[in-house]
């Protein structure tokens, strides 16, 4: 939660920063966008993060020639929370039914999705408006390649929320050769702008491939470009593993924690070589020098991420599954090779994206994220942040609020709450040291920020 003096100062900082942008509106060209998202990608999976066993060069030298966050978040402890927030902008639980990740096939999986899914509104609505939208409709061409999962209904597909381009997988599981989910349907959710589609090839390579194609083809004109890799989430298939079959369905790649350590390793190299693809696509086309790359991941590790010393995975809100590494390379624009403690979370780049873009907010929209970005290339001190996380999945709701290096968490399940604990980050990123029983007041006043929010943030359906 920022002042009105603290806001206006963020105001002039988004200025300065698009003055430096462009000079002169009318002469400048306008930035390009790479927005990179991992899946299920750990906090410590990259070689910049720590991992030793593990080789990422090419988003190793995004972090050399950029920014490097550790203190960055993702929206939602699962996939399709976190994707709507950074769609939109905006807190997910305002949307409706996207708390968790929507289930293979289309499945709601808490009380509130249910309802949705029986209508078929289980997905991000168009009147949500996207940042494609918005960037579309300030002239900048836009493209997704990769993992939607943000509705499996034709209304909500990639091309209706303003993607000129979309070529995507529905949901969250898809067979990296055979791009089928759900075994043994075997659903074939491969889709180019809302039709079937069929091709040869390893996902991750797929998106590589097309994102060559896109850049070449759009070098001429401001472009947005998507890359959600399905990497490295389930099913755990290495590059050169293809069968002429889909994996059966009681094969133990589908599931989450159960990845074959070399087959993890070898499905985030290959990753990082398509990240490497992408940058010299914009090099070799001459669009290097004016387009800003981020990398992070949708949320934390799997029980197949490598150890890092935070505490619990996805699909908590503890360190371990919302804490993610987030990387931001903008030549001339973000400093290089430094490393920010700045508190920050997905919908930040969002915010971020479209100011300096100089796309424009809907009327009667407000981001819930503000421009990080321009904080880090002013180099400016860190500013102390408030921000919320609330999860459901069946019965179970787990709920944090980080405010400064306060953080608070506790999990109800039936009504009941299962976990509760008050961490001091600066000292505790570990979340071991529970300070509830000599801090109550600071318990009670988190606990009502938490309340006030979830109150601001409710559903418009």
């Amino acid at each position: 939660m920022f002042s009105p003096t603290v806001k206006c100062h963020l105001a002039a900082l988004v200025g300065l920063l698009l003055l430096a942008l462009t000079g002169s509106a009318a002469t400048a060209p306008r930035p390009n966008f790479v927005v990179i998202l991992a899946d299920d990608l750990g906090y410590r999976d990259l070689g910049c993060y720590g991992v030793k066993d593990i080789r990422t060069p090419a988003i190793d030298q995004l972090a050399a020639r950029g920014v490097k966050f550790t203190h960055f978040y993702s929206n939602g402890q699962e996939c399709s929370p976190t994707r709507t927030a950074l769609m939109t902008g905006r807190y997910q639980h305002r949307v409706g039914g996207l708390e968790c990740a929507i289930g293979i096939g289309n499945v709601g999986r808490y009380d509130d999705a249910i309802r949705l899914r029986e209508t078929h509104d289980l997905g991000l609505p168009v009147s949500e408006t996207s940042v494609a939208r918005m960037l579309k409709d300030a002239g900048y061409a836009t493209a997704i390649v990769g993992k939607w999962h943000l509705g499996y209904e034709d209304k909500f597909a990639p091309h209706l929320h303003g993607f000129d381009h979309a070529l995507y997988c529905q949901g969250g599981s898809m067979d990296y050769f055979h791009h089928v989910e759900d075994p043994p349907a075997y659903a074939h959710v491969l889709r180019l702008n809302g039709k079937i589609e069929k091709r040869d090839g390893y996902f991750t390579d797929l998106i590589a491939d097309e994102a060559e194609r896109y850049i070449s083809a759009n070098r001429e004109r401001p472009f947005f470009l998507y890359l959600p890799f399905t990497s490295p989430h389930s099913p755990f298939q290495a590059p050169d593993e293809k069968e002429p079959k889909p994996l059966p369905k009681d094969s133990t790649r589908w599931n989450q924690g159960s990845a074959p350590a070399a087959v993890y390793r070898a499905m985030i190299e290959r990753m990082d070589q398509a990240v490497g693809r992408v940058v010299a696509a914009l090099e070799r086309n001459g669009v290097a020098g004016r387009t800003l790359i981020t990398f992070m991941s949708d949320n934390g590790g799997t029980a197949s991420a490598r150890p890092t010393e935070l505490n619990g995975q996805k699909s908590s809100t503890l360190e371990g599954g919302i804490r993610v590494p987030f990387i931001a390379s903008w030549p001339g624009v973000l400093p290089e090779n430094v490393t920010t403690n700045q508190a920050a979370i997905g919908m930040d780049l969002t915010a971020s994206i479209v100011r300096a873009s100089g796309a424009k907010i809907p009327a009667g929209r407000e981001f819930d994220g503000i421009d990080v970005l321009a904080l880090v290339a002013e180099k400016k001190p860190e500013v102390a942040r408030t921000l919320f996380w609330r999860g459901r999945r069946g019965d179970s709701t787990w709920r944090a609020v980080r405010d400064g290096s306060l953080k608070y968490v506790y999990r109800t399940v039936a009504g009941a709450t299962t976990l509760e604990g008050l961490f001091d980050l600066q000292t505790d990123e570990a979340e071991k040291n529970d300070l509830r029983a000599s801090r109550p007041d600071e318990v009670k006043r988190l606990r009502g920020l938490l309340a006030a929010w979830e109150k601001k943030v409710a559903p418009v359906r």
